[in-house]
């Protein structure tokens, strides 16, 4: 069983920055692919960034390009999402998730286990 447990949301003014934390209890935490997704209000779930595996390949969707930095360190079963020049459309609350080896880590369907989730507020 894998259990995600997220941390380093809140507050933050536009243009600050933040670090997102997603401690993982798996056993084999390097055999996973890690993603994270967020969710605003009323809309749907989006596809944030993810890491692969083998932590050769990243993924970012394009709003968060040139911003977004997603990092693991696979001694401390955790994953990572530092954001800076946060804009208010960054509000949301923000998942991380798990992908098991050999799943297609791109596709949002492979991710099988979930966090609950940290909210990040981005005030204008």
């Amino acid at each position: 069983q894998v259990l995600l447990v997220e941390s380093g949301g809140g507050l933050v003014q536009a243009g600050g920055s933040l670090r997102l934390s997603c401690a993982a209890s798996i056993r084999t935490f390097s055999e996973y692919s890690m993603g994270w997704f967020r969710q605003a209000p009323g809309k749907e779930r989006e596809f944030v960034a993810a890491i692969s595996w083998d932590v050769t390949r990243t993924y970012y969707v394009n709003s968060v390009k040139g911003r977004a930095t997603i990092f693991r360190d696979n001694a401390k079963n955790t994953v990572y999402l530092h954001m800076n020049n946060l804009k208010s459309e960054d509000t949301a609350v923000y998942f991380c998730a798990a992908a098991p080896y050999g799943s297609s880590w791109l596709e949002e369907k492979n991710f099988g286990s979930w966090g609950q989730g940290t909210q990040v507020t981005v005030s204008s």
